[in-house]
């Protein structure tokens, strides 16, 4: 049913949100308006999300409204009576006619893609001939729901370029048009200002990644993070009688990572996983909130990083604070975006 379109990659390869060009508002045709089925999705689809990701529907050949909604309630009715799913999978679907027919909307999670649902928006086209790429008027469709979503807080300015599903429903992750470093720009302890300790030396390759908040404050600029981290080191050394900060690297959001025992120093921040476990914090309480997208896509570079430095095991698994320990971090908010990253085990 899906298709990955080389003239649809190369477009959205092109396309960058982070250059906010003229854009119009896109006409959005309502469920209502194309005749679709009372809505029973109901689980809720937090903003800002980090992932645009599309798909291409093929066999749905239409250019004018009244067709186009006719395909889109057959597809809503195989979606629910064939699959079984509560409603269709995407957020919003794009005809060749230019127009952006609501699916889910902004607010519900979609079904698109397993894993990535409660931080995405999914996009389909349809409506081109079999064996053809989306319109021009499609792709300007699409390229204005983007912006409009950006400008109206529903994505991250920073959002991972568009995925593409393949026929198996596999993600077949593509370069972003801005390139990306493997590894992210880690913070010294040197530029914070750390105070001089001894610990243990940590066992490597790790075998788990443990994801936490620190639970105090957030921070959003470079001097408040250092500030931050400082403090930090300070309460665990002289307050709990670490022997040095508990985290082996603290995410801040302003996007940078800031270096706690580093790579090769033991942790405190789990007891039975010092010795085999990475501690990422990310700084502040993420109860109800989530980090932004800008520290999110930092604490995934630095976990590809430790793979391709050999400092993480490649079968490594992820865990939350909370799945090995008698605590409410890394929070609940922040618990149910890692719990769709690779490697995740609850």
């Amino acid at each position: 049913m899906y298709r990955d379109h080389v003239g649809m990659r190369l477009w959205l390869l092109a396309f960058s949100a982070l250059s906010l060009q003229a854009w119009e508002v896109p006409t959005i045709v309502s469920r209502k308006e194309w005749g679709a089925r009372s809505q029973t999705c109901w689980a809720p689809l937090t903003p800002p999300v980090a992932y645009v990701i599309t798909q291409q529907l093929p066999g749905m050949e239409c250019q004018q409204q009244d067709v186009c909604s006719e395909k889109l309630r057959a597809l809503q009715s195989h979606s629910v009576y064939t699959k079984g799913w509560c409603d269709m999978a995407y957020n919003f679907l794009i005809g060749e006619d230019g127009r952006v027919y609501e699916g889910l909307g902004w607010n519900i999670q979609g079904l698109h893609t397993q894993g990535y649902n409660n931080v995405s928006l999914g996009l389909a086209f349809f409506g081109a001939k079999e064996g053809s790429s989306p319109s021009p008027a499609a792709l300007s469709a699409a390229q204005d729901l983007i912006f409009y979503a950006i400008r109206k807080g529903h994505l991250s300015p920073w959002y991972i370029q568009p995925l593409l599903l393949n026929e198996e429903m596999c993600l077949a992750y593509q370069q972003p048009a801005t390139p990306r470093k493997a590894c992210p720009g880690i913070i010294p302890r040197s530029a914070w200002e750390a105070r001089e300790t001894y610990c243990p030396r940590m066992s490597l390759p790790a075998k788990y990644v443990i994801i936490i908040h620190t639970a105090g404050a957030t921070c959003n600029t470079s001097e408040d993070c250092m500030s931050r981290v400082r403090d930090i080191q300070s309460y665990h050394i002289d307050n709990l009688d670490f022997c040095d900060i508990g985290y082996h690297f603290l995410v801040g959001q302003d996007g940078g990572v800031y270096e706690g025992v580093g790579w090769n120093i033991q942790g405190s921040h789990t007891y039975g996983y010092n010795d085999i476990a990475l501690g990422i914090a990310f700084m502040g309480n993420f109860v109800e909130k989530p980090p932004n997208a800008a520290a999110l896509e930092a604490a995934q570079s630095l976990i590809q990083c430790a793979v391709d430095q050999g400092y993480l095991a490649p079968n490594y698994l992820l865990v939350g604070h909370s799945d090995v320990s008698q605590i409410l971090s890394p929070g609940k908010a922040l618990y149910d975006i890692i719990s769709s990253w690779p490697h995740f085990k609850q």
